[in-house]
């Protein structure tokens, strides 16, 4: 059974569509397991159903208008270039209502029931195509994940957008009694479940660089601070998935092959740029391409 696992990044997904498009177009790579997290819980359903040019305007036409129904970002620019500063008005009336996060993601909600209609729902149950998203339960302290198969329309949809909020920036939601944020503040890619559920090939998407060592500048005030720190602690959480998946892989003789961007793409995962996003899904593919020449000879080997 081969797998296709995509992790969290936020804006980065489009670097991974770039790479899944490549192989599953020129690759003709088919998988029976979809995993993601976060922003890669956004894009499995519409790879799993091959909807790749559907996704990609999706992608490339996001704006933060999309996402956001509260942004506690806005967008400055500085010596022509663009920076992402904290929207104070929007982050003090979140407050004043007593919302416990900074902002609100309910017009994400609305986007994936929009893009995501319940006929390519039922096309996934119909063919078979398990897709599987990741979600931190944070009333009992732990990651679960969320099968297309054991859940309606409406609930899969739920289970996404919950995947996919990123607090204290996003919506903080309470779903079946317990309340539910981002999978990535739990399992940023989740290679050992797909090793769990049998999967005897993966290939595993990470949306940051294989060495995670640069110079990061620290925010300059408590609130980009916290963002800067909550950046170092998921780089680290990520790392131990890789690891982890990559002893779970080994142990169970699964073969995994690894595709990172191979740049640092962005400081803030959580500002959406068209343009940016639409460059990075065009790196996603050449990289890919040159990723599976480097891997074909240890494939022969083996």
């Amino acid at each position: 059974m081969r797998a296709l696992v995509i992790s969290g990044g936020g804006s980065k997904g489009a670097f991974a569509g770039g790479v899944a498009q490549h192989l599953m177009e020129n690759e003709k790579r088919e998988y029976d397991l979809y995993l993601g997290t976060s922003t890669g819980s956004l894009l499995i359903p519409h790879l799993a159903n091959n909807n790749i040019e559907k996704i990609y305007d999706i992608y490339t036409n996001v704006t933060q208008r999309k996402i956001f129904s509260n942004n506690p970002f806005i967008t400055r620019k500085r010596n022509g270039k663009e920076y992402v500063a904290i929207n104070y008005l929007n982050v003090i009336w979140q407050l004043i209502k007593g919302k416990r996060t900074f902002g609100e993601s309910k017009n994400l909600r609305r986007q994936i029931r929009n893009n995501f209609s319940e006929d390519e729902y039922k096309q996934l149950i119909d063919n078979g195509k398990n897709v599987v998203v990741t979600v931190s339960n944070l009333s009992m302290n732990r990651v679960e994940y969320k099968s297309i198969m054991d859940y309606n329309y409406d609930d899969f949809c739920d289970w996404i957008w919950i995947s996919c909020n990123y607090v204290p920036f996003m919506s903080l939601t309470k779903k079946d009694g317990y309340e539910y944020a981002d999978g990535g503040l739990g399992c940023i890619i989740p290679i050992r479940e797909a090793v769990k559920m049998g999967a005897s090939e993966i290939d595993a998407i990470i949306l940051e660089t294989e060495n995670m060592e640069y110079n990061k500048i620290l925010g300059k005030n408590p609130f980009s601070l916290m963002v800067s720190l909550y950046s170092f602690v998921l780089d680290q959480l990520e790392s131990h998935d890789i690891v982890e998946g990559k002893l779970a892989a080994l142990n169970k003789n699964v073969r995994l092959n690894t595709y990172f961007t191979p740049t640092r793409l962005t400081e803030n995962s959580l500002y959406f740029n068209k343009k940016k996003m639409a460059e990075w899904w065009e790196q996603g593919k050449v990289y890919a391409e040159a990723r599976v020449k480097i891997q074909q000879p240890k494939k022969m080997a083996g």
